[in-house]
C-alpha cells in the first residue's frame, strides 16, 4: 500500500467514525475516573480529515485553466 493510498484510507475510517457519532450523538461523561469529552473527539476527527485532505493536496499534482480576457 503506498502512502496515499494509507492516507486515503485513514481519512474514509476517520469520516466513517464522524458519521457514527454524528447518528448516535453522546454526552460528556465519566467513567472509571476518566473524562470522555465526544466534542473533543469529534474535534480531533476533524483534525485528522483536514490533515489527510492536505498531504493528498500535496502530493497531487493539479492543474488550473484560466483564460485572460482583454
Amino acid at each position: 500500500m503506498t502512502d496515499i493510498e494509507q492516507i486515503r484510507s485513514i481519512r474514509s475510517q476517520t469520516l466513517a467514525q464522524l458519521d457514527a457519532i454524528r447518528a448516535t450523538p453522546k454526552p460528556t461523561y465519566w467513567i472509571d475516573g476518566q473524562r470522555v469529552h465526544w466534542e473533543e473527539y469529534v474535534d480531533s476527527l476533524r483534525k485528522t480529515v483536514d490533515w489527510c485532505d492536505q498531504k493528498l493536496v500535496e502530493a497531487e499534482p493539479f492543474e488550473v485553466r484560466s483564460q485572460g480576457v482583454t
